[in-house]
């Protein structure tokens, strides 16, 4: 009798400590190939350090160093939060537009055929370009980074707005005409819906395109921020500082990667289903 006491209390405690380890294995599904990808980085760029013995490639120890120096007093937060403050911004303006002016196109061949020469124009010119242009036009302010940003990443999220317009099931298309749905049902219940995964994608391709733009605008026409600070470490020859001011915005937007646009496409995209082949 105590015998089979003993194997059900075992078996109860498999049974509890089995949720756990399907938990722990899936965050290490999740997050173990990136820590790995980050350590190797770290190891290589620690070899390369004392391969070279340069002062122009500074060790790890040293690059930590000075995100610690950045770190400490909140002063890469504020920095920070400038900058992204104005890509959010400009990602903002850019997204409205991009929406409006993909619907349209892809609903109106005339109108498409009427935008392509400036989206093509708009991927063609480098942000180095829209930078400069922008600081010539509106000087120091808002407004710079704002239509400078704009500029450079409308052009892709047209493109994706478009590519998931011709997502969108013919059926349904029917359908919603069939039943005589107004636009502004269609938006919601068809248009909006089938685009969320293309509007994710073209988030995170403008966000990473916004950030090449505002270092440029801030480098070139305003005196705080990200691009600004990588500017003053560069003209006094700290690399390390260079790198530290790079690792620590890099880390907002892993931030901003994981923890928002990954959960958003997650929430959207839980009705298909995935193969596990």
């Amino acid at each position: 009798m105590a015998d089979i006491v003993q194997v059900e209390s075992a078996k109860r405690r498999q049974d509890r400590g089995a949720p756990r380890l399907s938990a722990l294995r899936r965050l290490a599904a999740v997050w173990l190939p990136s820590i790995v990808f980050c350590v190797c980085l770290l190891g290589l760029w620690e070899a390369l350090a004392r391969a070279t013995a340069s002062p122009l490639v500074p060790n790890v120890s040293e690059v930590l160093g000075e995100v610690r120096r950045l770190v400490i007093g909140g002063f890469a937060l504020r920095q920070i939060g400038i900058t992204l403050g104005r890509i959010l911004a400009g990602f903002s303006v850019a997204f409205v537009i991009s929406l409006v002016v993909g619907i349209a196109a892809a609903r109106s061949v005339t109108f498409r055929r009427f935008c392509d020469p400036a989206i093509i124009l708009g991927l063609t010119v480098p942000g180095l370009v829209w930078a400069l242009l922008c600081v010539i036009w509106f000087g120091v302010g808002l407004t710079t980074p704002i239509v400078a940003i704009a500029l450079g990443i409308g052009p892709v999220m047209v493109l994706h707005v478009l590519q998931g317009m011709k997502a969108v099931d013919s059926e349904i298309v029917e359908m919603a005409h069939v039943f005589r749905l107004s636009t502004r049902d269609k938006l919601i219940h068809i248009w909006i819906p089938s685009l969320t995964p293309h509007l994710i994608g073209g988030a995170r391709v403008g966000l990473s395109l916004g950030w090449k733009v505002i270092v440029l605008v801030e480098l070139f026409g305003l005196s705080n921020g990200v691009g600004y600070q990588l500017n003053s470490e560069f003209s006094s020859q700290n690399v390390a500082g260079v790198l530290a001011w790079t690792i620590v915005f890099w880390a907002v937007m892993v931030v901003i990667e994981y923890g928002v646009l990954q959960s958003l496409e997650r929430a959207s995209s839980k009705w298909r289903r995935v193969s596990d082949l």
